[in-house]
């Protein structure tokens, strides 16, 4: 048996700005003095939205008997039914709806739904006789039952995508928080793994070993770097934001430089040429422009072509802090480069071997935290990635 969620068809009736305006316009352009949409099933007639200038009494959720009204007839025989006086017409005149309710004048007209369902009536009615078989007037109402039907079916489309909108957000919520809680639960066992190969290290052991340790050492450290980017993609959408700590330093220089023979230990037969000239001081978050430069190294290496050196360059410039990551490869796609900073963006056409879509969206929020920018040229000689901000104290 079907059934009807009545509750829901007042609620979207109600939610109409345009419908009370229809029947208003009944009224004026009728003079009726009530009129309504209804719900009308085989065993129901619920008002949805009335208007009442004579006390006729009914108000959204009010029922009448579905038997007791002519809104029954149109629904058994889906036709409209429009009564101009019920004393001089045959077909009413003994009829019991119109003595039990009291009104001469009367017109009733199906809405329905886009599938062609039956949903109810627009209709109105009067103590006192009206001329309501005029074609204009029909055509009014006919026009105002489809505009229903329609705003019908575009309220529940909105409903449906609301409804799959929050779906969706909780979903993604959800997502967001067990990243966040893998991303913490697996810090532990990187930094034991790095605590033990750090040990390992410091044993007498002979050159191949050092070696196999250092790749070991290498691969770890880019473990951290991605559960450090995933930590901190989680901040950013729970709304704490990616810490940035500045200190003027002289540091950088020699933490991009381990940043390079990190990374160079993963992808020996990748080369990288570096040039880094910072002879004052710095204002930054050495580790935070750490990560961002091991983003964009890592990003390169991972998307350049293999044997073709990859360019580094770090220096101050004009009172900025200016630096790049160049390498040569396929060249990004302008398709592509409106959403290369934004988080799980890799793109199609250059797949990433490694990684979480995460490296750029993370080094630009980093570049952000410093008022600095990040931006990328490319074409199809080389990509380039240039981090560019003050060097000093924002005064």
């Amino acid at each position: 048996m079907q059934t009807h969620d009545f509750q829901g068809d007042i609620d979207a009736i109600g939610r109409s700005t345009t419908i009370p305006t229809l029947l208003e316009t009944v009224l004026l352009a009728t003079g009726m003095g009530f009129a309504a949409v209804a719900r009308v099933t085989e065993s129901r007639w619920i008002t949805c939205r009335a208007v009442d200038q004579i006390s006729f009494g009914l108000t959204p959720g009010d029922e009448l008997e579905v038997e007791s009204t002519l809104c029954h007839e149109v629904r058994q025989y889906d036709q409209e039914i429009v009564i101009d006086d019920v004393q001089s017409d045959p077909a009413y005149v003994n009829h019991h709806c119109p003595a039990r309710y009291g009104f001469r004048g009367y017109i009733s007209v199906p809405i329905r739904r886009a599938d062609g369902s039956f949903f109810g009536t627009l209709c109105a009615i009067d103590p006192e006789p009206r001329k309501l078989s005029d074609d204009r007037v029909l055509s009014m109402f006919r026009l105002f039952a489809k505009m229903i039907g329609d705003g019908l079916d575009a309220e529940e489309a909105l409903s449906e995508s609301k409804s799959a909108l929050q779906h969706e957000r909780k979903l993604a919520e959800i997502q967001e928080q067990f990243i966040a809680i893998l991303a913490h639960d697996l810090r532990n066992p990187v930094n034991a793994l790095s605590a033990g190969l750090r040990m390992i290290g410091r044993r007498d052991i002979d050159e191949k070993a050092a070696e196999l340790v250092g790749l070991m050492r290498a691969s770890v450290n880019r473990m951290g770097l991605l559960i450090e980017n995933l930590l901190d993609h989680a901040r950013k959408r729970s709304g704490g934001g990616i810490v940035i700590e500045r200190t003027l330093t002289k540091e950088l220089s020699a933490s991009l430089s381990q940043i390079i023979s990190e990374l160079q230990a993963v992808a020996p037969d990748q080369p990288i040429v570096a040039e880094i000239d910072l002879p004052v001081a710095v204002h930054c978050d050495v580790p935070r422009v750490s990560q961002l430069f091991s983003n964009l190294l890592g990003n390169a290496i991972t998307h350049g072509f293999e044997g073709n050196p990859i360019k580094v360059v770090a220096r101050v410039i004009d009172g900025s802090f200016v630096l790049s990551v160049a390498n040569g490869g396929a060249k990004i796609s302008d398709e592509m480069l409106p959403t290369l900073f934004m988080p799980f963006e890799r793109g199609r056409d250059r797949p990433s071997r490694e990684g979480l879509g995460l490296g750029l969206f993370i080094a630009s929020e980093i570049a952000k935290g410093h008022e600095g920018t990040l931006s990328v040229a490319s074409d199809e000689s080389q990509t380039v990635f240039t981090f560019q901000m003050p060097t000093g104290r924002p005064s």
